[in-house]
């Protein structure tokens, strides 16, 4: 009888056990069916803020690049109005002492004029003079015309800057709008990450404590076992001065090209600015690819470059433009990558002749 006894006691406990490990496998294999899910969604969600973070990176250099653009067009603009202004003043001057030389000859009359033409010693004195009193005619006209020639070409300059610094601002706020979108994707984004690790960390602490009273469990049902004699064993559960640059006459027309436009005709401050450019060469491995980088020098886009080099760059601008090639540098901006024209910034930074210069953006 007793025998008995201990033998149902002991089929009571495998039996248990066994509907206590049917029951928690189950168990278990939902909660990994759910662990993983919440591992896939939020492995899902880290790659989508990754690539949002990414994007954020891309738009915020955009973004620099185009306020580097704006501020560069900027400054060119006063630069412009400047020169306008000086050209303005430069017709104004012209005019009036032509005018005083029209008024002249109106109060002395034509009898000077032809006084000095006959009192000519002889046939080739006339011819000279009369060559003379027509020049003086024709210089003005010619001055006049180039002038305003001149303050044309100053003027187009300006309305062109005006239309890129309209066009830079309307792709700042089309840029912007992407960034904010981005920014607010990427918040949601952020948050829904939040949540799922949220359900992920509360699933994988149940899985655990599921596991741990799994374990308990079939400890227990074990020790039960054992203390009845019936020997059932437990599973086991647990889990400066540079070398010289080589280039070809092509590079160098370019180099000279634009120090005449970019700096006052001396050779400090075309040194300051050739500087620069030599400072940025090792990035681009040419003076044309410094030069012609999108956004980065104001004369390429307006066309004024392209006007210096069908004119012909300066000597002075040769000479800088060879000493640069061959190691010189100018040491107050040998470590500058950037400059602007000086009256439009009130950036920190070295100012040689015009130009502000400094280290970084």
């Amino acid at each position: 009888m007793m025998k008995s006894q201990v033998k149902r006691k002991i089929h009571g406990i495998i039996a248990f056990t066994c509907v206590l490990t049917l029951g928690l496998s189950s168990i278990s294999a939902s909660a990994a069916d759910t662990i993983e899910s919440l591992e896939g969604k939020t492995s899902e969600l880290q790659n989508q803020l990754s690539n949002i973070n990414g994007e954020l990176l891309s738009i915020s250099n955009e973004i620099s690049d185009i306020q580097m653009q704006v501020e560069i067009t900027n400054g060119e603009i006063e630069r412009t109005e400047d020169d306008l202004a000086q050209a303005q003043a430069n017709e104004a001057s012209q005019y009036e002492d032509m005018k005083s030389r029209i008024k002249y000859m109106y109060e002395t009359g034509n009898a000077t004029f032809l006084e000095m033409l006959f009192t000519a010693d002889d046939m080739s004195d006339f011819l000279n003079k009369a060559d003379f009193i027509q020049n003086i005619s024709e210089y003005d006209r010619k001055m006049l015309t180039s002038l305003q020639e001149t303050k044309q070409q100053i003027a187009d300059a300006k309305a062109t800057l005006e239309e890129q610094q309209a066009s830079l601002s309307a792709l700042q706020n089309e840029v912007d709008a992407k960034q904010a979108s981005l920014e607010a994707k990427a918040a949601e984004t952020q948050t829904n990450l939040e949540t799922y690790t949220a359900q992920l960390e509360q699933a994988r602490a149940e899985e655990a404590a599921r596991q741990a009273a799994e374990a308990q469990a079939a400890a227990e049902a074990a020790a039960l076992a054992a203390s009845s004699g019936s020997g059932v064993a437990s599973s086991d559960t647990s889990t400066t001065i540079t070398g010289p640059v080589s280039t070809d006459s092509s590079d160098l027309d370019v180099f000279a090209a634009i120090l005449d436009c970019e700096a006052l005709s001396d050779y400090t401050s075309m040194l300051a600015v050739a500087t620069v450019i030599m400072n940025r060469y090792p990035r681009y491995g040419s003076i044309s690819a410094v030069v012609y980088a999108p956004g980065q020098f104001e004369p390429v886009w307006t066309g004024k470059l392209d006007r210096k080099l069908s004119s012909g760059p300066s000597s002075l601008a040769y000479q800088v433009a060879q000493d640069a090639l061959d190691g010189a540098r100018l040491s107050a901006v040998a470590d500058c990558y950037y400059f602007l024209y000086a009256p439009s910034t009130s950036r920190q930074g070295i100012v040689i002749g015009d130009n502000l210069f400094f280290p970084s953006w």
